[in-house]
């Protein structure tokens, strides 16, 4: 049994959710899942006190959270001497299309290429559009883009687009590095 930290960057709340499964899905192949906020996390916190680490973050207006940026560059010699592996949320690859995916993965990419890291396993996974979560601002201007890219306007309601077999095929990959 290995100690994995699950570290998370959100902003709406389903990177969190994602995160939540990742670790559930960690604990269910025999493993000790911490699930830690990277904005919040406990004092005396420390990577070389766990076995392996995830690290999500979701992507807004073309970059993650600067507070997980920041997470992986303070740490980012400890988490290259353990199994890690970095998820990124997007709503653009909800578009479905092969140039959303390679936007979405460059996107990652990027966040990799800024922080120095090289985690062993990587992946970029739908959101969810949370109308009734936004404020009135936030509403308009999400529904736009949703018009613009051919998705969902109803803001009466929510819509997830996360693969939740994705999601697990990931953790499971994660563990598969535990032994």
């Amino acid at each position: 049994m290995a100690r994995v930290a699950v570290v998370y960057g959100t902003s709406e709340g389903q990177t969190a959710i994602i995160a939540e499964r990742v670790a559930d899905t960690l604990a269910d192949a025999g493993h000790e899942a911490t699930l830690l906020h990277a904005q919040h996390l406990p004092s005396g916190f420390a990577v070389d006190a766990f076995d392996a680490v995830v690290v999500g973050a979701s992507i807004h207006i073309g970059t993650h959270q600067a507070y997980v940026t920041r997470f992986v560059r303070e740490h980012v010699s400890s988490l290259d001497d353990r199994p890690s592996a970095f998820f990124s949320v997007s709503l653009t690859v909800a578009e479905g299309t092969e140039a959303a995916r390679e936007t979405a993965r460059g996107l990652l990419d990027e966040f990799l290429d800024d922080t120095g890291w090289d985690p062993d396993v990587t992946a970029v996974f739908p959101g969810a559009l949370k109308y009734s979560e936004y404020g009135l601002l936030t509403r308009f201007v999400m529904k736009r883009i949703a018009r613009k890219y051919g998705g969902d306007t109803d803001t009466s309601r929510d819509y997830e687009y996360t693969d939740w077999d994705a999601v697990e095929r990931f953790a499971r990959d994660v563990a598969a590095l535990l032994g």
